[in-house]
């Protein structure tokens, strides 16, 4: 993977799009964590500082250290950065819906409500100010349907839709080793680089352990999948676990339609 030439593509479609459907400003929900840190520096090479708007959204489960790292990112880039909570919409939810679910809105129900809940404050703010909103989903997690239908899935374009998760890490370390090389500030924080990938929806929630899968494993088996086009006992062969192989290839058939609802994004991958 050349790093320099996935960011430089994506860049390039981004601000394509933007152009073609007449937008001239993005908004991006902001979490803390590395793909919206990486597709916010991309939205401010693509259209300019002034031009990107970061929305920070914490929840009743965001740690401290993400919405400080959200606002340093916010600070690096110079783009402006709002704050709205989404803890009173999302316990209005709890209230109506309690009933009808049980009674109480808890497990996936409650983790998606709050990403649909982000999506409502983001998309209010497009409508508002003519704002394109970008999405901020991978193509691992998309693969394997880890998201949130008409929440995170939400967006006019992912700029890294269509990159690894492990590959967002060494884009996100050349684009900060470029800023370094060229005497200024590496966009993305330090830390972000450094924690485990949470999307903050329950207490310690991390991505890996929820997936149930290590990003560096599922990357090199979704890899000989899809760009390989191997078949699964082809990965097994190649040193992969059967079990987890199996997990992979099966999830990622039945999830589908998930990714048919996803917005669009630029391919950077060529078949092997």
């Amino acid at each position: 993977m050349d790093a320099q030439k996935v960011y430089e593509r994506c860049v390039g479609a981004t601000r394509d799009f933007m152009t073609t459907a007449g937008f001239s400003d993005a908004v991006i929900g902001l979490s803390g964590g590395m793909d919206s840190s990486l597709v916010a520096v991309m939205a401010v090479d693509a259209l300019g500082p002034d031009h990107v708007h970061g929305v920070l959204l914490p929840g009743p489960y965001s740690s401290a250290h993400s919405v400080e790292d959200a606002q340093e990112l916010a600070d690096n880039l110079g783009i402006s950065a709002l704050t709205i909570s989404i803890c009173e919409p999302f316990e209005a939810f709890e209230s109506v819906l309690r009933h009808a679910c049980g009674g109480k809105l808890e497990g996936l129900a409650a983790e998606n409500t709050q990403a649909r809940c982000r999506m409502v404050c983001l998309m209010a703010l497009s409508n508002a100010h003519g704002w394109l909103m970008l999405n901020t989903s991978n193509r691992s997690e998309a693969m394997m349907g880890y998201s949130t239908l008409y929440g995170d899935t939400a967006g006019a374009f992912a700029p890294i839709g269509g990159v690894y998760k492990t590959d967002v890490y060494a884009v996100a370390r050349w684009r900060n080793n470029q800023a370094v090389e060229a005497g200024k500030v590496p966009p993305v924080p330090e830390r972000v680089f450094e924690k485990a990938p949470s999307a903050e929806l329950s207490p310690g929630q991390e991505d890996e352990k929820s997936l149930g899968i290590g990003y560096p494993t599922l990357d090199g088996i979704l890899r000989m999948l899809n760009e390989g086009g191997c078949s699964p006992e082809a990965v097994v062969a190649a040193g992969y676990q059967a079990e987890l192989v199996e997990k992979v290839a099966r999830t990622r058939a039945a999830t589908a339609f998930k990714r048919a609802l996803e917005p669009p994004f630029v391919e950077v991958y060529e078949a092997e």
